[in-house]
């Protein structure tokens, strides 16, 4: 793990692409603003966790979807 002591309106540079900006710190909480690329996800650990959790529930559910069958006949359907 790299620890940087950073102050307000500093930045850290993550690759080319990512900056992580020191907008406030107030007491015990530090703001931070992250320009990225629309196309990296970021989350906060605690939303992050949750969805791993639905994730790993969904894919350990012991409820079968049902397997529908389609006939040669029938077309996909774009939506």
């Amino acid at each position: 793990m790299l620890i940087l002591t950073r102050k307000p309106d500093e930045k850290i540079i993550i690759g080319e692409d990512i900056v992580v900006s020191i907008i406030e710190i107030r007491g015990d909480q530090v703001r931070l603003g992250v320009d990225a690329p629309k196309t990296i996800k970021i989350y906060r650990q605690e939303i992050f966790d949750a969805i791993r959790a639905e994730n790993k529930a969904a894919a350990e559910s012991k409820t079968k979807l049902p397997i529908l069958k389609i006939k040669k006949s029938e077309k996909a359907i774009s939506l």
